[in-house]
């Protein structure tokens, strides 16, 4: 897993692939179908790497596993609940650290998909230890849908502000059922652009692709476009980028900043209406 290792190469903390899993407690036919998969970032501190984050950039950076979290306390939730289907996670974890055995930009890392990855700049690490559990979820468990969850980018904050997740989705199915949920629970989402012109961006003179794209517009785009070069084809996935959500400073389950929770309640009504 050349793209997980590179992120966490830095710290003394050695990164780690966690998988969980919860085989329903259905009947047969339910515990036998293909497993729901969930994904989560889980950047324990990120100090950008060698790219390094500016002072005020930084001070949130404990929050950067909010992904991870999501998905951790969903597959809780599930388990508590006795979900009915077979559900499967993966979280990446790793400390984006500074140190004589940093990823340096411009090096070439190579992925779990066998997938060569340019990486020009070290703070832009989610996409890296995501496309590698993406890639280990649906080899080993050939799951019926995946959707992954991250504090990914800034550029998502810019374009939707705090009260919404920006959701890319390949499937007009799972949109509306990610919908439904989204109004029950109050957890608001936004759909947005997957498009073949963000995946161009990421091309590599050197590698398969690049880790940014051309320049600073339609940042949480061209991340999206990025995650997908690791997704099967034919693959139903959603990416949800938390990143303004997962900080939200008004709600009442959040008792402190950053800790909103932001994903639990959706993901579990999402499996309870539409695919228990």
């Amino acid at each position: 897993m050349g793209c997980l290792l590179a992120v966490g190469q830095a710290s003394e903390h050695l990164p780690r692939l966690v998988i969980m899993s919860w085989e329903g407690s259905g009947s047969a036919k339910q515990k036998s179908q293909k497993p729901l998969a969930l994904v989560g970032k889980g950047i324990t501190f990120d100090s950008g790497g060698l790219n390094v984050k500016p002072f005020e950039g930084m001070l949130d950076m404990k929050m950067d596993m909010g992904g991870a979290a999501t998905v951790v306390g969903t597959m809780h939730a599930l388990a508590s609940r006795k979900c009915k289907v077979p559900v499967v996670a993966a979280v990446a974890l790793a400390e984006n650290s500074i140190s004589d055995e940093a990823t340096r930009p411009s090096d070439i890392v190579t992925s779990y998909s066998g997938k060569t990855v340019e990486v020009l700049n070290t703070d832009a690490e989610g996409r890296l230890v995501l496309a590698d559990a993406l890639t280990y979820i649906q080899r080993k468990h050939d799951p019926a849908i995946v959707i992954d969850l991250a504090t990914l980018t800034g550029a998502i904050m810019v374009a939707l502000g705090v009260n919404h997740c920006g959701a890319f989705v390949n499937d007009d199915k799972l949109w509306k059922n990610l919908e439904k949920s989204s109004h029950a629970t109050n957890e608001k989402l936004w759909r947005m652009p997957l498009d073949s012109s963000f995946r161009k961006e990421m091309d590599s003179e050197f590698a398969d692709i690049k880790n940014i794209g051309s320049g600073r517009m339609g940042g949480a785009c061209t991340a999206a476009a990025f995650l997908s070069e690791f997704i099967d084809e034919g693959r139903t996935w959603a990416h949800l980028d938390i990143a303004g959500v997962a900080m939200s400073k008004s709600k009442p389950t959040c008792p402190v900043p950053f800790a909103s929770g932001f994903g639990v309640k959706l993901l579990s009504k999402l499996v309870e209406d539409h695919y228990e």
